[in-house]
């Protein structure tokens, strides 16, 4: 099976979307951008050619569930393969609007898993996450670890994961790669591309960029009381940098075995949020303000990454450190004080 040529990348002017896309093209990929800007805006896309020096080979304002407008992308490109990003992950806002939740990540997927069969599609790279181990242990999760979601954000997700595995179980000529990601943050180093999100910024690193920036009064962190060095929730951050490049890994090793397999993506390292307070901080050269006020539902206390599989099956490793994280999310919202509608064109 030849390597793909063609992408489709639903969610392309998302955070992680438009940073795949600007990956890929840099690599002499033909990429097709799906979405229906529900929390992302359509100045992304003309952002990615810019940082690109290519244009994209065609921009569609769909929503995934609209299985008859998508069948018309497929029809009008020759679509190799399928980087599906679209879809919801606010921990807090699942669990307020589960149903919500279901609907767009499993329903999307359901949609395009129709589409993608009926134009003779099978190559799909799926983002999935890290909230799907839960609550299990602390320490870094190999891909081994039990799912434990949490929260209907994680278990819509796993979902997902559990039907991929039947339909590549049952139809053969399917071929996933289910990413599982720990928690992207930073920034295109331009300044040009970042995080922008409608609303509320679901991302710790955004908001904090908000605070420092005075948008916000102070950085609200969610429990103080958990069972970590300082009080604070760990995780594993991964600069969205190195999580596009790992996207046009996992392309270019879709051919390897055929059926699903599931890889984990961060850095191996778990930094509480007074952690990354700080190493902020440093970046934008002054103190965030913060208080600590309850805890909210569906979070855990710890989540790292055991990435060990993509680095001994695809040579990929993440390259950039929390301070270069920090760096380029301050340039971003430097750049682009109020988001794409203010900053430089």
């Amino acid at each position: 099976m030849p390597a793909p040529s063609t992408v489709l990348v639903t969610g392309g002017a998302g955070f992680i979307g438009s940073h795949t896309c600007v990956e890929l093209l840099d690599h002499g990929y033909e990429v097709i951008v799906v979405d229906n800007y529900s929390t992302s805006s359509p100045l992304a896309c003309l952002r990615i050619q810019r940082v690109a020096g290519r244009a994209l080979g065609g921009v569609y304002a769909v929503d995934l569930r609209d299985r008859r407008a998508l069948s018309t992308v497929f029809h009008e490109h020759p679509v190799d393969a399928v980087v599906h990003l679209a879809g919801k992950r606010s921990v807090d806002e699942s669990v307020r609007a589960p149903i919500e939740y279901y609907d767009v990540n499993v329903g999307a997927t359901t949609s395009l898993l129709n589409v993608m069969q009926g134009h003779g599609v099978h190559q799909l790279v799926f983002c999935s996450s890290c909230s799907i181990y839960g609550e299990a242990h602390n320490g870094p999760h190999p891909e081994s670890d039990p799912a434990r979601p949490a929260n209907p954000a994680a278990a819509s997700k796993w979902v997902c994961e559990q039907m991929l595995a039947d339909v590549c179980r049952i139809r053969p000529e399917f071929t996933v790669l289910a990413l599982r990601y720990f928690n992207p943050v930073g920034a295109h180093p331009s300044g040009l591309l970042g995080e922008d999100p409608r609303g509320e910024p679901a991302n710790l690193m955004s908001r904090l960029a908000r605070v420092a920036a005075g948008r916000h009064g102070r950085l609200r962190i969610f429990g103080g009381d958990y069972d970590t060095a300082d009080g604070t929730g760990v995780r594993d951050y991964i600069h969205v940098m190195d999580l596009a490049e790992a996207h046009r890994s996992a392309l270019a090793h879709l051919a390897d075995r055929t059926g699903m397999r599931v890889f984990n993506l961060g850095s191996g390292t778990g930094t509480s949020v007074l952690e990354l307070l700080d190493a902020f901080g440093e970046a934008c050269g002054r103190s965030v303000p913060y208080e600590v006020v309850d805890r909210r539902p569906g979070d855990v206390t710890e989540l790292v990454a055991d990435a060990s599989a993509a680095a001994r099956e695809w040579g990929w490793r993440p390259t950039r450190d929390l301070a270069a994280m920090c760096r380029d999310a301050w340039r971003f919202q430097q750049f682009n004080p109020s988001g794409y509608t203010t900053g430089t064109p």
